[in-house]
């Protein structure tokens, strides 16, 4: 990992923790967060640490495994780090499903925390 550039280090390693974190205990996701971080779940809107670990906490599933296709990441020219993962989950007993989600990552107080989240099931409907 060490040829990669650094946003992509921290950006991978980010994206590993925060799908480990969701995997095995999501109400330990609120480290991640802080009072002005933004989260839009499939198009609602919740800001907040707290409104945004009620959201992902309260998720009508018991057990959830994610596994990332492809991730990608960039610089932002005020020192943040966008990233974009795409890849399929699979919650309970229901079918696989696709996902793409987003992360703007900010360093503050020499901790990268994710100040918006945007996520998105793959679900296509052309009805």
């Amino acid at each position: 990992m060490g040829d990669k550039p650094i946003w992509e280090q921290i950006g991978s390693s980010f994206v590993q923790h925060y799908y480990q974190l969701f995997d095995t205990d999501r109400s330990q996701l609120g480290a991640i967060y802080i009072d002005a971080s933004c989260l839009t779940w499939e198009g609602q809107q919740f800001q907040g640490k707290a409104a945004i670990v009620e959201k992902l906490s309260s998720l009508p599933f018991t057990k959830i495994a994610h596994s990332i296709t492809a991730q990608d990441h960039q610089p932002t020219p005020d020192s943040c780090i966008l990233s974009m993962v795409v890849g399929q989950l699979k919650a309970d007993e229901d079918p696989v499903m696709g996902f793409h989600q987003i992360f703007l990552l900010k360093n503050i107080n020499d901790a990268w925390v994710c100040t918006n989240d945007i996520f998105r099931l793959a679900l296509h409907n052309f009805g």
